[in-house]
């Protein structure tokens, strides 16, 4: 039983909601893309997107649990249909701005929060805002180190994906 929502500016409420469409669009987009890789024959990246999927479920599970804290009933409303494309890079590429997308909505959400004076839900936002921009950064890093010289197919040594920052 969802309890009574407790008073929230109705812009942060549907914050929430989008965080949540967003966060279960990038897993999505990263089961996809691990299937896509395994079947392309490259098992190692499969798992390396697949570890990017339980880090946004993750994500998706604090939203939800925070909702839920609040008296709301989550529901994601919209995801976004998943992009793909031929290769590694243009997997990393979609990503990257699937990644950049959450960066901005939640320095969006968290810069609205301290406007109408949501510190709790501002400091809620600001996390997933710091962990979203690393995560943003890891892919533009491994997407920078496969568009350096040499690297030619997906099976070049060059291509291993880098283990994920702590």
């Amino acid at each position: 039983m969802i309890l009574m929502a407790r008073q929230l500016h109705h812009r942060v409420l549907a914050a929430l909601g989008q965080a949540l469409s967003l966060e279960l669009t990038a897993v999505q987009q990263y089961l996809t893309h691990a299937a896509l890789l395994e079947a392309w024959g490259d098992p190692l990246t499969a798992d390396r997107f697949r570890q990017e999927t339980v880090e946004e479920m993750r994500h998706s599970e604090r939203i939800i649990q925070r909702m839920v804290s609040l008296g709301l009933a989550p529901a994601a409303s919209q995801l976004q249909p998943v992009a793909t494309a031929t290769d590694l890079r243009g997997l990393l590429e979609v990503n990257t701005l699937l990644e950049d997308q959450l960066v901005r909505h939640y320095a969006e959400a968290q810069r609205f929060c301290q406007l109408v004076g949501d510190a709790e839900q501002a400091a809620f936002f600001s996390e997933l805002l710091a962990e979203e921009t690393a995560h943003a950064q890891d892919l533009a890093q491994w997407l920078r180190e496969l568009n350096g010289p040499g690297v030619n197919s997906i099976h070049s040594p060059d291509l291993r994906p880098p283990a994920r920052a702590a």
